[in-house]
């Protein structure tokens, strides 16, 4: 298992495996050939950033058994996923603010973010591990009056893609089993969702597969799959968490 940050450090961007409160820089491409410098620093001596860049992000919805029978859906014959634009990401620790033309609720939704690593087209369940890179986490903000403010049209990419609304990181971790693992997601140290992946009509592996082939998928690239019940608005000026055992933790403000 590694654990992957990109930083900044006297106004240069560089990237490394974090281990114990010490980052190990390496030189060369996150995503291509790259190799240790043997050189260190201490992680509270840098500015993390998100830990890549994505050129993209999708993100599901309605993924969740669980909420799918809470809310009365049925599960999808396909991923249903939409896009997040680049101008929505922030890293761990970076304010999440509410838009100025828009008073309405503002919902954190806690969720798992697959990495992909290579370019990635019509690749096959059985061989997406060789594309995906690792796993990172998600806050998937969102302006939820505005879904459906208009009566003729979801509007999936304006109220998810304000800026400030695509938290994610504060690392991407490789070698782990994403099939396991737990999402929660706290407001001010107070729980509000606790959920299994393996609750997910599609697992991580397999919506990679099938998005790609829809889409090509880069290195960078994001998928966000989805999240469950206990998804609310946030109130001004708290702190939401959402932690991934095995991962970390994706702390931002609200104000």
């Amino acid at each position: 298992m590694n654990t992957w940050v990109r930083f900044e450090h006297e106004g240069k961007i560089k990237f490394g495996q974090l281990e114990q409160k010490i980052i190990h820089i390496f030189t060369g491409e996150m995503f291509g050939d790259n190799h240790s410098s043997k050189k260190t620093i201490p992680l509270a001596s840098v500015k993390l950033l998100t830990p890549c860049t994505p050129g993209k992000m999708l993100a599901l919805w309605n993924n969740f058994l669980l909420r799918a029978e809470k809310e009365g859906l049925t599960r999808p014959p396909f991923p249903l996923y939409f896009a997040k634009t680049n101008n929505s990401y922030i890293a761990s620790e970076e304010t999440i603010i509410q838009p100025s033309n828009y008073d309405g609720p503002v919902v954190f939704e806690g969720e798992l973010g697959v990495v992909i690593g290579k370019n990635c087209k019509n690749i096959e369940a059985d061989q997406i591990d060789k594309y995906i890179f690792g796993y990172t986490i998600i806050n998937d903000v969102t302006a939820r009056t505005i879904l459906k403010a208009d009566p003729t049209f979801t509007q999936w990419g304006r109220a998810k893609s304000y800026d400030t609304f695509g938290p994610f990181g504060p690392v991407i971790v490789s070698g782990i089993e994403p099939d396991q693992l737990i999402v929660r997601s706290l407001i001010n140290g107070v729980e509000k969702q606790n959920y299994p992946v393996s609750d997910m009509f599609y697992k991580p592996r397999q919506i990679a597969s099938l998005l790609s082939h829809n889409i090509t998928l880069n290195p960078g690239d994001i998928i966000s799959c989805g999240t469950s019940i206990g998804a609310e608005p946030m109130p001004k000026g708290c702190t939401v968490e959402i932690e991934i055992k095995g991962i970390g933790i994706l702390r931002n403000h609200f104000e």
